[in-house]
């Protein structure tokens, strides 16, 4: 095991054992010993960084996930044509529900995805995966490119027209999300996508897209 990986598991004992009873560690306060740890990375390529996320993420704990997708992120630099595989293995493979697949995609997949819009044909097809954290992650990855208006070529009402009406409550929620980041950004768009499927999309998604219109507009959305 790396000597960051060692130096991880004891620091994230230590910030439990100092945790009151009850209560969980502050993300925070991971965020700010991942920073403290990427400093210590001798070799800071590509390859030897995303080598330690995948110990880290191999030890199945949420905080040192956080880390790991947080050492991912800062390589956005050097992303290049081999990190679409790597990054989808390990949302399959270790993110196991929403947390992990928000932080993981509205961060570095959805950093990747901005770089690369290519890779949405990709993306497309994790609307019909199995897995509902895919699912919600086929929307929840378009929200870095989104709120940096950096879009074109990603479509994000064909996200939200394939998982309209999906079973899960939390797919409903991201693609909600998703619509309401499209509001903030091109909100004569969204208001007419909304006015357009108001009939048929969940109230629970209909309700997370509109938390950003404008008081009025969102009342005369309430009222369709």
């Amino acid at each position: 095991m790396h000597k960051i990986v060692e130096e991880a598991i004891q620091k994230i004992k230590e910030l439990e054992a100092n945790t009151p009873y009850g209560k969980h560690i502050i993300t925070g306060d991971v965020r700010k010993l991942s920073s403290t740890l990427f400093r210590q990375i001798e070799y800071k390529s590509i390859e030897n960084v995303f080598i330690l996320c995948e110990e880290l993420l191999n030890e199945h704990s949420w905080a040192l996930g956080v880390i790991a997708f947080d050492f991912a992120y800062r390589m956005k630099n050097y992303y290049n044509e081999s990190t679409y595989e790597i990054f989808y293995r390990w949302l399959k493979d270790y993110v196991r529900g929403w947390g992990d697949c928000d932080d993981f995609c509205t961060h570095a997949f959805g950093e990747l995805l901005r770089q690369n819009k290519s890779l949405f044909v990709k993306i497309m097809a994790w609307t019909d995966d199995r897995d509902f954290w895919v699912r919600r992650a086929s929307a929840v990855i378009l929200i870095p490119s989104i709120m940096k208006n950096d879009y074109i070529g990603i479509e994000p009402f064909t996200i939200s027209d394939r998982l309209m009406s999906d079973a899960h409550d939390l797919v409903l929620k991201g693609y909600g999300w998703m619509l309401k980041c499209l509001s903030q950004i091109n909100p004569s768009s969204a208001k007419e996508y909304l006015i357009k499927n108001c009939k048929i999309m969940p109230r629970v998604a209909y309700r997370y897209a509109i938390e950003k219109f404008d008081k009025e507009t969102r009342n005369e959305l309430l009222q369709i």
